[in-house]
């Protein structure tokens, strides 16, 4: 397939397999009922997808390391915001 020899259609490609998985997680109801291990995936792929996107598409790869820290920095920390609050509430909920 000549379609698949640019790596940015390579990158294309696992973007939307990723997002395909977590949309299956999250329809199905797998990421309610498997708890931590569906809910890690889901957040383990938008964290791979975000750093291909950071990096390939918005082409900061080549760019100085100061913009590729900060863009990965920041996309570190709303992850694991988001994965705390999801860790509070998951532990009030059971307390």
């Amino acid at each position: 397939m000549s379609l698949l020899k640019n790596p940015v259609d390579r990158i294309w490609l696992a973007l939307m397999v990723a997002t395909a998985i977590t949309f299956w997680l999250g329809e199905s109801g797998l990421a309610s009922s498997a708890g931590a291990v569906s809910v890690g995936l889901m957040f383990g792929l938008s964290l791979l997808k975000g750093v291909l996107v950071i990096l390939d598409f918005m082409e900061l790869r080549q760019a100085p390391a100061l913009w590729r820290r900060v863009m990965l920095g920041w996309l570190t920390v709303v992850i694991a915001l988001i994965l705390l609050a999801w860790t509070i509430a998951r532990w009030r909920a059971g307390a």
